[in-house]
């Protein structure tokens, strides 16, 4: 990592391109790009809550450093009539503004934190291919929210914002329409390569735009800001293109209902799997809302291939054999409310599983996600149903990210200068690096990064700038409020070494209990709570009778009735549970 002495403020020379998320994570992508006195953003992501992070549902980006940087500056930072304006001291990161954002494709690691995010700041342009527009657009509905992202053409040219001229460029991935963003500055020219892979021969035919890429690489790029997932496997990653057979076939061998389960934005597998049921005779049903949210939107925009009779409404069906059925299911990832969950537990009253039934998992697994997963596995099988997935053969799922041979492609047709990778763990960014150098840029050409971490790029080379700390924001999805870090160490607390309520009536005119305390305990076995209530009971009492007195600070008598109650379950049974000391005066 840079050293205090690489440090240097930004100036009218300068770009900055500082991650506020989206390093060594795989999710919660969010990057700025600054020059001058303007701001370019790229994507706007969340990341998903692990099994440790109880009751928290999403994870934002930390946008403290944006709110800092776009409020009125004290002194002359308005801007120009050209645009630009003197650069901030350094040290003051005030009077900036944000000339628009831009978004690289529909997952919720790269828009889900559009709902979120948006109303803290002021209004901007936002623009997104097709599909991910309409995607982002129908997230911030469901917020009651204006939907304001802006859908662009691949062949419509650039968008000049500010100082910064952008233009989309068409790569495969496992969502329709991604993009990967030319961006082009009065420093050089960068390119964003954000989630993609090479693949030659797509399900719905729209290759990468290679011309394109190639275009970018000859008019000189700065700086390769690149996806870095799966940079540590061998070769080329695989096309989709087979998984239809697969998918075909299991479909055939089932002789119940086939539910297959797949990311709802992966409209490329759903459309492999509804032509699989088509040629197998059977009919479709779309269960679970985010899978029928995203069926809209696909059969609206003429992204989904259906034929009219093909699908079946969830209300009929009843009325099918289920030999004749497939569902498509949301909930993959194992998710605690989703429609595969409640199916495998039988909370789903439409659909019941059956021993001839098959469940297909055609996704990976999130990172962080592997034990809810699994439990939701093992529960399927427990029904008696089959699972198949991909986790050996890759025969109903593959990456949307490349492999080492796509990244090298990629360093091959840009020519960068410097190299950051994004997008991944640091074994992810490392991982690159090592491809990198393999290709023959040196170490100081490729950079590793943190959330936080300024890069300033000039016409004369590239330093580190400003270190911006970072924090995790932790959301409850249902209520859409922050969660601070000291409400998880609470709920670590419970799940690990219990609660315990004291309800004491104390006498206020002479300090002492009225009746012996009444103890609710959760965490512990009847006998624990019955031998500490008695022991509890005996030393409250030695406590407050050595206290003595009238009673004129009640806050004292709580603090002492809590700190012998952690006193008590430390020495009697080495427990350190949560005290909650309840007093009423009589």
């Amino acid at each position: 990592m840079p050293t205090q002495q690489d440090q240097m403020p930004i100036n009218m020379q300068s770009l900055s391109f500082l991650p506020l998320g989206g390093m060594e994570t795989v999710t919660r992508n969010m990057y700025l790009y600054q020059y001058s006195n303007e701001v370019l953003i790229v994507d706007c992501g969340l990341g998903f809550a692990d099994e440790s992070m109880l009751g928290i549902d999403l994870v934002l980006p930390d946008i403290s450093y944006l709110l800092d940087a776009i409020k009125p500056s004290s002194a002359g930072s308005a801007s120009t009539k050209g645009g630009s304006a003197p650069a901030s001291p350094a040290g003051r990161f005030g009077g900036k503004r944000i000339v628009g954002m831009v978004l690289t494709h529909g997952h919720e690691d790269h828009i889900g934190a559009l709902p979120f995010i948006l109303p803290q700041l002021p209004s901007f342009p936002l623009f997104g291919s097709q599909i991910t527009a309409a995607f982002s657009n129908e997230k911030l509905k469901e917020f009651q929210m204006t939907p304001s992202v802006k859908a662009v053409n691949f062949d419509g040219g650039a968008i000049q914002l500010g100082s910064f001229s952008v233009s989309f460029i068409h790569i495969t991935h496992s969502v329709p329409d991604t993009a990967n963003i030319f961006i082009k500055t009065p420093v050089g020219n960068f390119y964003h390569g954000s989630d993609f892979k090479f693949d030659f021969t797509p399900f719905d035919g729209k290759r990468t735009d290679f011309a394109k890429i190639v275009g970018a690489g000859q008019e000189g790029i700065t700086s390769l800001m690149t996806d870095s997932l799966g940079a540590e496997r061998a070769g080329y990653t695989a096309s989709e293109q087979p998984i239809g057979a697969n998918l075909e076939r299991v479909i055939r061998e089932c002789k119940g209902k086939c539910l297959i389960t797949t990311y709802s934005s992966h409209i490329a597998r759903l459309n492999q799997a509804i032509a699989a049921a088509e040629n197998a005779n059977r009919r479709v049903c779309f269960v679970g809302r985010s899978m029928i949210k995203i069926k809209n939107i696909a059969q609206k925009l003429g992204y989904l291939r259906m034929k009219a009779a093909t699908e079946v409404p969830l209300e009929a069906l009843k009325k099918f054999p289920d030999k004749d059925l497939v569902l498509l299911v949301a909930g993959s990832q194992g998710q605690a409310n989703s429609a595969l969950t409640r199916i495998a537990i039988n909370e789903f009253k439409e659909v019941q599983l059956r021993p001839d039934d098959v469940v297909v998992f055609s996704s990976d697994p999130i990172p962080g996600k592997e034990q809810s997963i699994s439990l939701l596995v093992d529960a399927i099988i427990k029904r008696g149903t089959k699972v198949v997935s991909s986790h050996h053969d890759g025969a109903y799922h593959v990456s949307g990210h490349g492999s080492s041979m796509d990244h090298m492609l990629m360093m091959s047709l840009t020519k960068p200068q410097n190299i950051v990778p994004i997008s991944g763990t640091y074994f992810h960014m490392n991982a690159y690096k090592e491809l990198a150098l393999k290709m023959g840029y040196t170490k100081e050409k490729i950079h590793l990064l943190e959330n936080g971490q300024e890069l300033l790029f000039s016409r004369t080379g590239v330093r580190y700038g400003k270190r911006i700390p970072m924090r995790n924001i932790y959301v409850d999805e249902v209520s859409g409020e922050e969660v601070e870090s000291y409400v998880l160490r609470d709920r670590e607390k419970l799940g690990k070494e219990g609660i315990v309520i004291i309800l004491c009536e104390i006498d206020s005119t002479t300090g002492q209990l009225f009746e012996t305390p009444e103890i609710v305990a959760r965490g512990f076995s009847q006998t624990e709570t019955k031998e500490i209530g008695k022991l509890l009971a005996l030393e409250i009492r030695k406590v407050l009778a050595a206290r003595g007195g009238k009673v004129s600070n009640w806050i004292q008598i709580r603090k002492l009735i809590e700190e012998t109650g952690n006193r008590v379950f430390d020495k009697k049974l080495r427990r350190k549970p949560l005290i909650l000391p309840v007093t009423i005066e009589v």
